[in-house]
C-alpha cells in the first residue's frame, strides 16, 4: 500500500500560484513513479488571505498546517497590500507568525551554481567555473528580529529606535547540531559566521558553537567574521560548503548566496522544527511585475518541493529524482528566461514543469 502525506498547499501572491501548479505537477508524477500518495489542502495566506479571510495567516490556514505533515508555501506580498501598517503587510504578517507557531527555528538554504548555468551567475565564470553547491544553515526564531524590547520611543526629533539582539546557549546549541550534521553528510566542512570582535552576543555563539563541534570531530570547524564573509563569497564562493549563521546574518549572506546562481528563481528553502515539520518555499519573492505572464522560474518551487520529500517525509529517492531531473534538463538547455544563456529560446513557466516532469517519468 502507497505511503499517504499530508501537504498544506499555500500558493499564496503574485507568481505563487503559477509556480505552484508546476510543483505539484511534479509532485503528480512522484506519486506515478514511487510508492506514495499525498493528500493536498489549499489554503489562503498572504493578500490572497486579506482578500479572502480578512488576514494574512487566516486561522484556518493554521488548522490546516496543523492537520498536515508538511507545508509547501509559495511567495506572499505585492503593492495592493503596501498601504496596510507594517503588522499587517503579508509577509510580516504570515511568515513570522508561522515561524514562530510551529518552532521552525532552522532554515537551510542552498545556494546551487549548476555547471550548465555558470554564465547567468553574476560572477566571472572563472570563479565559478564547474559550479559550486554551497548550503546556509540560519537560525530562524531568535535574535535581533524577534528579541525583546525593541520599539520607537520619544518624540520628534528625540525619537529613538530599538531593536535587541538576544542568543540563548539552547538556542545556539540546537541550530549548530543542525549545521554539524548537514556538513557531516556532505564535505565535513562548517564555517561559522559572526562578528565575535564586536558582539557579546557574537562572543557566546562561537563559544557554544565550538563546544558543540567537539561531538562533531570529523567536521572541520572553521570561524568568520560576518563582513569577511560577505567579501569572500563574491571572492572565492568554492572554499565554502555549509555557513552556519545567526538570524540577521543568515538572512543577509544566503541572499547574496543566492544571487551568486543567478536568478532567485533556482533557489529553494527549507525552515524545519525540531519534529522535522516544516514549511518549503522559494527563496525570491512574488514578483508582481512578471505574474500572469507565464515566464516565472518554477525550479525554487520544484525544489523547494524535493526538500519537503527529503527533510519532513522521508522520500530521500523521490527528492534525487526530482533534483538530477532539474539538472538534467538545464543540460539539455531547457531554460527560463532569466536563466537562459545566449543562444538559448527560453520557455515558458509551464513548458519548464513539463520538461522536469517527463524527466522524472523517463528515468
Amino acid at each position: 500500500m502507497a505511503r499517504s502525506c499530508s501537504i498544506a498547499v499555500l500558493p499564496g501572491d503574485g507568481i505563487g500560484p503559477e509556480v505552484m501548479a508546476e510543483a505539484l505537477k511534479v509532485l503528480d508524477a512522484v506519486e506515478k513513479k514511487f510508492d506514495v500518495t499525498f493528500a493536498r489542502t489549499h489554503a489562503n495566506v498572504g493578500g490572497a488571505g486579506i482578500d479572502n479571510e480578512g488576514k494574512a495567516l487566516p486561522d484556518t490556514t493554521v488548522d490546516i498546517c496543523r492537520a498536515s505533515d508538511a507545508i509547501l508555501f509559495g511567495s506572499v506580498g505585492g503593492p495592493k497590500w503596501e498601504f496596510l501598517p507594517p503588522d499587517e503587510q503579508p509577509e510580516r504578517a504570515a511568515l513570522l507568525p508561522l515561524r514562530s507557531i510551529f518552532g521552525l527555528y532552522a532554515n537551510l538554504r542552498p545556494a546551487i551554481v549548476f555547471s550548465s548555468l555558470t554564465r547567468a551567475s553574476s560572477l566571472k565564470e572563472e570563479v565559478v567555473s564547474g559550479g559550486f553547491d554551497i548550503l546556509v544553515v540560519r537560525e530562524l526564531t531568535g535574535g535581533i528580529y524577534f528579541s525583546q524590547p525593541k520599539g520607537i520611543e520619544g518624540e520628534g526629533r528625540g525619537r529613538v529606535g530599538f531593536d535587541t539582539l538576544r542568543y540563548s546557549v539552547p538556542e545556539i546549541e540546537r541550530i549548530a547540531h543542525v549545521a554539524f550534521r548537514a556538513a557531516r553528510e556532505r564535505s565535513g566542512k562548517l564555517c561559522s559566521i559572526d562578528k565575535a570582535n564586536v558582539l557579546s552576543s557574537s562572543v557566546l555563539w562561537r563559544e557554544t558553537v565550538t563546544a558543540v563541534g567537539k561531538d562533531y570531530p570529523e567536521v572541520e570547524l572553521t570561524h568568520m567574521y560576518v563582513d569577511n564573509a560577505a567579501m569572500q563569497l563574491v571572492r572565492r564562493p568554492k572554499q565554502f560548503d555549509v555557513l552556519l549563521c545567526e538570524n540577521m546574518f543568515g538572512d543577509i549572506l544566503s541572499d547574496e548566496a543566492a544571487m551568486l546562481t543567478g536568478s532567485m528563481g533556482m533557489l529553494a528553502s527549507a525552515s524545519l522544527n525540531s519534529s522535522k515539520f516544516g514549511l518549503f518555499e522559494p527563496a525570491g519573492g512574488s514578483a508582481p511585475d512578471i505574474a500572469g505572464k507565464g515566464v516565472a522560474n518554477p525550479i525554487a518551487q520544484i525544489l523547494s518541493a524535493a526538500m519537503m520529500l527529503k527533510y519532513s517525509l522521508g522520500q530521500e529517492q523521490a527528492a534525487a529524482a526530482i533534483e538530477a531531473a532539474v539538472a538534467a534538463i538545464l543540460d539539455k538547455k531547457i531554460m527560463t528566461r532569466d536563466i537562459a544563456t545566449p543562444g538559448v529560446k527560453p520557455v515558458s513557466t509551464a513548458a519548464m514543469g513539463d520538461a522536469i516532469v517527463s524527466e522524472i517519468l523517463a528515468n
